[in-house]
């Protein structure tokens, strides 16, 4: 184990994809005035700085075999000549690369909201992409879940819910059969993919599921109600959730 920096910096790629004054309205326009996303040569200097800080032995130094994880700010490719040596090999106190993949990024990416859209997006895009990048620095899928607006019978623009003013589908567009088979299949595309690189974690087992027709915004919807719902076929996968 050991730390991330910080998780999820808005930067200068995710900023217009997120429409992030639009999705997170200001409480004071006037406070918020000026807010805007951060570069990744800004980004960059934090992470070294920080990461000297930590390492510092005269300040109580995090211990040599604990991790420092930096987060990609969705932009995965920037990292590539990141902390290298002079010989261009990567720095031996570089650790890993965390990158947080969703499905509702894909559809903002312009990926068809369709079972085969999701299928070859993930196969031909991030699978590929995992794989290449683990070729520069150890890679972590540190959040991924199996969340997707065909799922939700409506198109969630990006992943919003009614906490961002969107409203969810009024009645079920799939049956129950056709929602496992969709949740499963997007599942199984996924675990392949980030199985390229050094490990991944599923974000809380957590479906949106405030989204789905007969279920409460309230309702938490960790693994163990993923697994009632059948959304994961536990028989064929030997990826199960952990408590």
């Amino acid at each position: 184990m050991g730390i991330e920096i910080i998780n999820e910096p808005n930067t200068t790629t995710s900023w217009p994809m997120m429409n992030v004054t639009e999705r997170y309205k200001a409480v004071d326009p006037e406070l918020a005035e000026g807010t805007g996303p951060i570069g990744f040569d800004w980004l960059k200097d934090f992470y070294v700085t920080a990461y000297h800080r930590l390492r510092d032995a005269d300040k109580g130094a995090l211990p040599a075999d604990k991790a420092v994880v930096f987060h990609d700010g969705f932009d995965i490719e920037q990292w590539k000549d990141f902390m290298r040596g002079d010989d261009g090999r990567l720095a031996p106190e570089f650790k890993n690369v965390d990158t947080h993949q969703y499905l509702m990024t894909a559809e903002m990416m312009g990926c068809p909201q369709t079972v085969e859209g999701y299928d070859d997006f993930v196969r031909n895009t991030y699978a590929p992409m995992i794989a290449e990048m683990s070729e520069y620095f150890p890679v972590i899928v540190g959040e991924w879940c199996l969340f997707n607006s065909v799922g939700c019978g409506v198109d969630t623009h990006g992943g919003q819910s009614v906490l961002n003013g969107e409203e969810g589908a009024q009645a079920e567009t799939l049956t129950a059969e056709q929602k496992r088979s969709l949740y499963q299949g997007v599942a199984e595309s996924q675990l392949a993919a980030w199985s390229k690189g050094s490990g991944f974690y599923y974000w809380n087992y957590k479906l949106l599921t405030d989204t789905m027709v007969g279920v409460a915004v309230t309702d938490a919807a960790l693994h163990e109600k993923t697994a009632d719902f059948d959304f994961f076929d536990y028989e064929a996968d030997e990826t199960k959730p952990v408590d």
